[in-house]
């Protein structure tokens, strides 16, 4: 009889903040409703669909030029190419 290993649950570790922004009564039943649909919380839906803002190309090409930009691009996460 083989003995099955556990597989443990592992915390998030999302080191949440409160925003400080307003959103529009519009909105706010959209992300309702998605995380109906979808069965994530209002917080988790936002969350993840707010990283596709790092798929915006422009955006990418707007931080790396950005002056002084080390401390923002790895709050982004974004690899910053090394200067030879």
């Amino acid at each position: 009889m083989t003995v099955k290993k556990w597989t443990y649950i592992k915390p998030k570790n999302l080191n949440t903040t409160q925003p400080e922004w307003l959103i529009s009564e519009h909105t706010r039943n959209i992300v309702a409703a998605f995380a109906e649909y979808s069965e994530y919380t209002e917080s988790e839906a936002v969350d993840a669909f707010l990283k596709n803002l790092l798929t915006d190309e422009n955006f990418i090409e707007w931080a790396k030029n950005k002056r002084n930009n080390k401390r923002l691009l790895k709050q982004l996460g974004i690899e910053c190419e090394e200067e030879s």
